[in-house]
């Protein structure tokens, strides 16, 4: 009998058990005295944020490249 109630939480285990979750990256604020512009198109992949450069403007950046489109 209790095999019985083992059986669904073992399938329950082993369906769960592959989920992977993105950790959740803290929201960017703008700095004072910086006007908001929206994206103009869309994320160039997974991992850019839209973020305020201080000589370019606002743009896609990623932590590991760095800004699309070659800003330095």
């Amino acid at each position: 009998m209790k095999s019985l109630l083992l059986i669904p939480a073992v399938a329950g285990a082993l369906a769960l058990g592959g989920c992977v979750v993105q950790p959740v990256r803290p929201a960017y604020v703008a700095p004072p005295g910086v006007v908001y512009v929206a994206p103009t198109y869309v994320s160039p992949g997974p991992g850019y944020v839209w973020e305020y450069h201080s000589h370019y403007g606002w743009g896609w950046h990623h932590p590991q490249y760095g800004w699309h489109r070659g800003w330095r």
